[in-house]
């Protein structure tokens, strides 16, 4: 059933693709793929097998069965398997069945509980201020503020 549910979501994809070039078509690592080498794609890449080599694309999802052992370089990123590699991502999305070993520079970035991090997750992009934080507070010192109040 799921491989009927696939086959006819690519046939779909690809007819919406021929009248209209906007609808990317995803690339797929099926399971019982092994890729050694490099890939470097425009749109979406599905990984559900294993792959030895740096990747580069829009979106990539690696599966829970799917493993990397590289570099990463996405504008998204779905990790539900393994990832063994540095990533560099805008946007991250770690769920409780995946596996990072590596660091992450990124955007912006979810962790499901149980997800397995073996590395750093480090923030890129301008920093983001404190709820209800004025840039222009001033921070003073407490026993100052208790000499004048002993004053009065």
């Amino acid at each position: 059933m799921k491989n009927l549910k696939r086959l006819l979501y690519l046939k779909f994809a690809r007819s919406i693709n021929k009248n209209n070039n906007s609808v990317p078509v995803p690339t797929i690592i099926s399971e019982n793929t092994r890729v050694n080498g490099d890939i470097i794609s425009g749109t979406i890449l599905h990984i559900d097998g294993h792959v030895v080599g740096d990747i580069s694309c829009d979106e990539l999802v690696i599966g829970v069965k799917g493993v990397v052992e590289g570099a990463v370089t996405v504008k998204n990123l779905q990790l539900y398997g393994t990832l063994n590699g540095r990533v560099a991502a805008e946007s991250i999305f770690i769920a409780k069945s995946a596996k990072l070993i590596g660091d992450a520079t990124h955007v912006t970035i979810a962790i499901e509980p149980g997800a397995f991090i073996d590395g750093r997750c480090m923030r890129v992009g301008e920093p983001i201020p404190a709820e209800g934080a004025k840039p222009d507070l001033m921070i003073t010192d407490a026993s100052k503020n208790k000499k004048k109040a002993e004053v009065k």
